[in-house]
């Protein structure tokens, strides 16, 4: 599997089928999906992780498995994905954490090494985070990132329409 970035706590490499159980952690706990429509089942998590090894491919960067160096434990996903935000199509940071690994800096950590490689790799100048309104883990972590505020919006969901805020830093 090939490692996409590295920080000194965390390695991002990419996902691949066999990762389907580890991420289900996350995916599939309630308390960690909360700000999405529901949790995933197996097989979403492995429908999210083939979507992702397609946006390798067709863009050279997705979400990539978040690993702790330190102890080799998986704790999510963080990547770059494309995201349509009112009819564009913009690179967007996102990211998943397992609920036992939150509040330790790992999510701030990841993100901002994905903004440096959206920047310094793939030679963006301008990248998002998107997140449900009353999602504040999130957006506070994109304002550690130095992202700022953009606009409030609405975007639908599986068939619902969600209240959104998004966030941006440009180079």
């Amino acid at each position: 599997m090939k490692h996409v970035i590295e920080t000194s706590r965390l390695y991002l490499r990419e996902l691949c089928i066999n990762d389907s159980e580890s991420l289900s952690i996350v995916l599939s706990d309630p308390e960690s999906m909360k700000y999405y429509p529901h949790e995933f089942d197996l097989e979403k998590v492995r429908t999210w992780i083939s979507w992702n090894i397609d946006n390798y491919r067709t863009y050279q960067h997705g979400l990539w498995a978040a690993i702790l160096k330190e102890e080799n434990v998986f704790l999510g996903d963080c990547g770059i994905t494309m995201q349509d935000i009112e009819g564009t199509l913009v690179p967007e940071i996102g990211y998943h954490i397992r609920k036992d690994y939150c509040n330790k800096g790992y999510a701030t950590e990841a993100a901002k090494s994905c903004i440096d490689y959206a920047f310094n790799v793939l030679n963006y100048n301008e990248v998002f985070s998107y997140t449900k309104t009353d999602n504040q883990p999130s957006i506070k972590v994109a304002i550690n990132n130095g992202m700022h505020f953009v606009k409030y919006f609405d975007k639908e969901i599986n068939g619902l329409k969600v209240h959104e805020v998004l966030y941006s830093i440009k180079r």
